[in-house]
């Protein structure tokens, strides 16, 4: 007999169901806690096929200390599990751990690839840095913003020289500059703390085979070829290179019904940061790089034709195409061979 696990997990509690032979056996409650979990189910389900929860804050680490706790844990799409957990009469944490167990026991459910600690590490090194620069910049709008009310106008100004200019124009108005002149501290110290991961990024980009192959490419830098190398892990996670944009949600969005059958725009799906990167390194390909290339001789064609926002997006997909393939066969970027890609 094979028991079928199903884990609503939320940040304190996460409700258990176990299946047997088509029926639930039992359900309970414990701490969010994974080996707490292995001790319920090694008494209530001693014989665990699959133990499948949904993708959440949680499920990095929930997958890799129940896998190390020996079950065999499956993490699926929240997106994919809930057209099924919405049949339920009442939206309840029972009812949705007893639809993720009956969907382990029939096996209609859609795995997600779980990233690495390691690849987690770097993520959370470049998801901090990013929030840091926007919270330096919007510190140094709001004081820019402040400044306007008493006439004072900032010049556009960077680093240094905007602390500069602040401290010149307040110093005639002691009442504002007590007001701001500890906005302007803050902005400082954040300012410094995110060069300090940008350093630590930039090393770690560095000291990687992969990173420093994509950032052959003219538009890639260090983020972006670290944010695409710790999304993808493994090339071989992807069989066809050309998956990698329709993953990124670089690809349109199709509808068809009856005789109804048209395009729309592209998905959105999947990592929004790594996606605005792509689109950012776009950008630079299409206007600020002065090599020319067969994919910047393509994407200026495609401008003149459809616009720059949409070249921007298909030269975004085509590098995403592009930087797997490099990954994957270990060639140096060609200039006049990635448009066919």
């Amino acid at each position: 007999m094979c028991d079928y696990i199903g884990l609503d997990v939320s940040q304190k509690e996460t409700t258990i169901s176990v299946r047997r032979e088509g029926q639930r056996v039992w359900r309970g409650k414990c701490p969010s806690d994974p080996q707490a979990i292995a001790m319920v189910l090694q008494r209530r389900a001693p014989d665990a096929r699959r133990v499948v929860f949904e993708t959440g804050p949680l499920s990095v680490w929930f997958y890799h200390a129940l896998s190390a706790e020996g079950l065999p844990a499956i993490c699926i799409d929240a997106r994919h599990a809930k057209a099924a957990l919405d049949m339920a009469p009442n939206k309840t944490d029972a009812n949705d751990a007893d639809g993720l167990a009956h969907l382990a026991e029939i096996g209609f459910y859609r795995e997600v690839r779980v990233k690495g600690y390691d690849s987690m590490l770097v993520r959370t090194l470049v998801a901090a840095r990013r929030r840091l620069v926007r919270v330096s910049t919007e510190l140094s709008n709001q004081i820019r913003g402040l400044m306007k009310t008493f006439g004072l106008i900032v010049p556009g100004a960077k680093g240094g020289r905007f602390e500069a200019e602040v401290r010149r124009l307040l110093g005639g108005y002691a009442g504002l500059e007590q007001v701001l002149l500890p906005l302007l501290e803050a902005w400082l110290a954040v300012r410094a703390r995110a060069a300090e991961l940008g350093s630590q990024l930039l090393r770690t980009a560095r000291h990687s085979d992969a990173c420093r192959q994509l950032m052959s490419i003219p538009g890639i830098g260090a983020i972006t070829a670290t944010s695409f190398t710790t999304a993808i892990e493994d090339p071989e996670n992807f069989r066809k290179s050309r998956s990698v944009g329709a993953w990124l949600g670089l690809t349109t969005r199709r509808y068809q019904s009856g005789e109804v059958d048209y395009d729309g725009h592209i998905s959105r799906r999947g990592n929004a940061h790594l996606r605005g990167l792509l689109y950012e390194a776009a950008t630079v390909v299409l206007t600020r790089t002065s090599a020319d290339s067969a994919l910047r001789t393509w994407g200026l064609k495609l401008r003149e034709r459809i616009g720059f926002k949409r070249a921007a997006v298909a030269v975004a997909r085509k590098l995403a195409v592009i930087m797997h393939a490099m990954l994957k066969s270990g060639q140096s970027f060609q200039r006049e061979a990635e448009a066919t890609a």
